[in-house]
């Protein structure tokens, strides 16, 4: 039996220092998702006790198939969005296709020349609508049509969101560049 699935047999039977090892193990990882979705490194903390608290409730759930870590992402994930779709305003905007592509074509690669740390200070200065369908898009690979359903917005306001968010970090990463 593997040492991981062990620690998820002893988390299920409530075994504290079991959960001990479980947040000392997975944490980093998990507040790393956090912080790609918060806007500030004491809320991105918030999301993560939220999600601990939620992998607490739901570790008997948990059948051993797929990955363990990607089941905990996934909680993590979900436990961000309630949060953000708690404190949401209004995500409603549009943007035709035409523009959108227009947007896209005009993406270049400023990225590549960045540091992790710098991509990440990009993204948290986002604002939420923007920084939620952008991570949930690109970093976590759903679809508009899921990302609409998640937020309860339309695929068409996803869509505009990811635009305008690519054209934000564009705006500020070239600015990174300038001030270097």
């Amino acid at each position: 039996m593997s040492e991981e699935k062990k620690l998820v047999k002893q988390c299920k039977r409530r075994n504290a220092r079991a959960f001990d090892r479980l947040y000392d193990r997975y944490s980093p990882v998990l507040f790393a998702i956090c912080m790609r979705y918060a806007s500030a490194k004491t809320e991105a903390e918030d999301m993560l006790q939220e999600s601990f608290l939620t992998i607490y409730q739901k570790i008997d759930s948990y059948r051993y198939e797929g990955s363990f870590e990607g089941w905990l992402k996934r909680i993590t994930v979900n436990t961000a969005i309630n949060i953000i779709r708690k404190n949401a305003r209004s995500l409603q905007m549009t943007m035709t296709k035409d523009e959108y592509h227009q947007v896209v074509s005009q993406e270049n690669d400023v990225i590549s020349q960045m540091s992790e740390r710098d991509i990440l200070n990009c993204i948290q200065n986002l604002p939420s609508g923007y920084r939620t369908v952008f991570n949930l898009y690109v970093i976590e690979g759903y679809k508009h049509k899921e990302i609409a359903e998640m937020l309860n917005i339309s695929e068409n306001t996803s869509r505009t969101q990811l635009i305008k968010a690519r054209k934000a970090l564009k705006l500020e990463m070239e600015n990174m560049e300038i001030r270097r």
